[in-house]
């Protein structure tokens, strides 16, 4: 009977370790596919996208060469001149400058009321109808699918060159961007409070003003702060396609090569980015604490 027990239980545990072997062989087969798929579409990306080692060893040199083009010539005992020099146009730049941040600014604000609206609504929690949240999804995937620039071309084409069109670009952009991470947090809430006031007799308006916006405020703050710091860098570049800003400035000294003018336009954007980003991240630790992000 002893010996019959100890048969079993050998048979037992070779089926055990059998078992762990094949699986530890199909997991092993997982990531070798895995690899082999990832080698296969980065081998290919690169060819289809003409990347190679050998042509950016080949093209540091221009880079080093174009930015020693663009740099001033400034002497110790000329210092003052040659900045007065660099700097020609500083109360102009300083103007598009409060122009880019104005538009960033009122981009951010109406791209983020739209974001919280549809952001309740494609929530799959909370939203109010099954329809509506995908209606909501699709309208959201849009507009954050479409290159701000594209946006901003068919603006243009629309109402003209000016800050308008990059204003109206950049909010419909950071809308969908903004609106995808918003309904993501809305996700992620304990809905315990919003069932409490739904048995009070709350309608779907009350429980998303009382139960779920307190609840998710700081992660939406957060958000749009972070939206706030990378408007600020699209809006730049909205003069490539004549929306309004400094970047239009800047994308006119590049044509016309004006070398040491895109330098100092690219220092005074640089600046003011650095500046924002710290500005924002003071005021989204002032509002959330930093003990919350530990």
């Amino acid at each position: 009977m002893s010996s019959h027990n100890d048969h079993a239980g050998s048979d037992a545990w070779q089926f055990f370790c059998a078992l762990q072997q094949q699986a530890r062989i199909e997991k092993y087969r997982v990531w070798i596919l895995g690899g082999v798929v990832f080698l296969t579409l980065f081998l290919t990306s690169a060819y289809l996208s003409h990347f190679s080692p050998g042509r950016i060893v080949a093209g540091l040199p221009k880079v080093h060469e174009y930015i020693a083009k663009i740099l001033p010539e400034l002497g110790v005992a000329t210092f003052r001149e040659d900045m007065a020099y660099w700097f020609y146009a500083f109360p102009d730049w300083m103007a598009l400058l409060g122009e880019t941040l104005l538009m960033a600014y009122v981009a951010t604000l109406l791209g983020t009321l739209g974001a919280i609206v549809l952001g309740f609504v494609a929530a799959g929690n909370v939203g109010p109808n099954r329809w509506l949240t995908i209606m909501a999804r699709r309208l959201l995937e849009v507009a954050r699918t479409v290159p701000d620039l594209v946006y901003a071309l068919i603006f243009v084409f629309a109402f003209g060159l000016g800050p308008l069109a990059g204003i109206l670009a950049i909010a419909i952009h950071s809308m969908g961007a903004s609106g995808k991470l918003f309904s993501e947090a809305i996700e992620n809430i304990d809905l315990k409070p919003l069932d409490g006031l739904k048995a009070a007799g709350a309608n779907w308006v009350q429980g998303m003003r009382f139960a779920v916006f307190p609840l998710v405020a700081p992660s939406l703050v957060s958000y749009s702060l972070w939206r706030f710091e990378i408007n600020v860098r699209t809006a730049t570049v909205m003069g490539i396609v004549g929306a309004g800003g400094i970047g239009q400035e800047l994308i006119t000294a590049i044509r016309m090569l004006y070398y040491e003018d895109v330098s100092a336009l690219i220092l005074l954007i640089v600046i003011t980015v650095s500046l924002t980003d710290m500005l924002c991240e003071r005021i989204r630790h002032g509002f959330i604490g930093k003990e919350n992000l530990s």
